[in-house]
């Protein structure tokens, strides 16, 4: 996608397969819970087997940060129940939707395991956590892995913050930019001989990809729904809409 200008691109018959990929911060442990201790009446082994329930019935708060996911937390910390329990333990404070994990929130997390402090996050740590988060959001709301399914996670991504856009709106576009194929990428115009070829479902470059890309998604151009939910921001910002768009934009 040039900034006002674009060509229709050359497909690539090529297929591509739909990728699915943050952090956290030390959570503050807090007391164990009350262990059953032995009686003079029970046999030696008795006092290791309550220490091992203790150890099962630890708690701990977490606090979220970006791209924190339920699943990924109670991954992190061997949740007993996993992130089906961890979300009814802390529903009052999440609300009704598991997916939107909000930063700042302070969840009682069970564990098995000591909290650690992780280091700084690295690219490849962002990218596993976006894939958790759409592990996640499957886990609630299960999209097709086609054009239809990708434009309707689009569309719910795009809810959520606010971007406007219909199904409709997008799907013209995607025929008209790439046929369909994500893989899709320009090599021929004056955008891929300055070296910002467009690229996937809606032929964006990458500067414009950067600048509008959309939270929560892959940082991959040719990723479906990062691809539509940064363009469709894109065209919010520039034409009202991606419904406004009839041509090259």
């Amino acid at each position: 996608m040039p900034q006002g200008k674009h060509r229709r691109p050359r497909t690539n018959p090529l297929t591509r397969r739909v990728v699915a990929a943050g952090t956290g911060t030390a959570a503050l442990a807090l007391p164990l819970l009350s262990a059953t201790t032995a009686s003079a009446a029970q046999p030696a082994q008795a006092p290791a087997s309550a220490a091992q329930a203790a150890a099962q019935d630890k708690s701990i708060t977490h606090k979220t940060v970006k791209g924190d996911t339920l699943y990924g937390i109670a991954d992190k910390y061997d949740t007993p129940g996993g992130w089906r329990q961890l979300y009814k333990d802390n529903r009052k404070t999440i609300g009704d939707d598991p997916r939107l994990i909000h930063p700042g929130m302070e969840l009682t997390v069970r564990t098995t395991k000591k909290a650690s402090t992780p280091s700084k996050a690295s690219t490849t740590a962002k990218k596993s956590t976006q894939s958790v988060a759409r592990a996640t959001q499957a886990s609630v709301k299960t999209y097709a892995n086609n054009l239809d399914g990708w434009i309707r996670e689009a569309l719910d991504i795009m809810a959520q913050n606010g971007i406007p856009g219909s199904y409709d709106g997008i799907y013209r576009n995607i025929m008209r930019e790439s046929s369909g194929n994500p893989a899709a990428i320009n090599n021929w115009d004056s955008n891929a001989a300055a070296g910002t070829p467009s690229k996937g479902l809606l032929q964006v470059i990458d500067p414009t990809f950067a600048a509008y890309h959309v939270p929560g998604t892959l940082y991959d151009p040719f990723d479906p729904v990062a691809n539509i939910t940064a363009a469709c921001n894109y065209a919010a910002a520039r034409y009202g809409s991606i419904d406004n768009v009839n041509g090259p934009y």
